[in-house]
């Protein structure tokens, strides 16, 4: 039996689909950064290393949607396909828990 077919991506542009791409490879290496998870510093270092590089290009896909005039981010239609790519599970890597409060 085949899984269910995940929904449809919303429409995006190139460029937001670009934006949304770069901001899930940040994202993850973040979460391998987070000193809360378990592991070696190695491959948080490898991480890190990779995050300069991804960086820069979330940085150059935002600067390309400005020059093309594409000034306001639709966060709606963005949270839509966060959410079709596991944006939350992949997101929730980065936060702290909660304490034993």
């Amino acid at each position: 039996m085949l899984p269910p077919e995940p929904p449809p991506l919303p429409a995006l542009t190139r460029a937001e689909g670009e934006l949304i791409d770069r901001y899930l490879e940040v994202v993850d290496l973040l979460g391998r950064i987070n000193p809360v998870h378990s592991g070696d510093t190695y491959r948080g270092l490898r991480a890190a290393q990779a995050l300069v590089s991804r960086a820069t290009e979330l940085r150059e896909a935002l600067t390309l949607m400005h020059r093309r005039g594409e000034n306001e981010l639709h966060g709606a239609t963005l949270a839509r396909a966060l959410r079709v790519l596991d944006g939350e599970r992949r997101s929730s890597r980065v936060r702290v828990p909660p304490g034993p409060d």
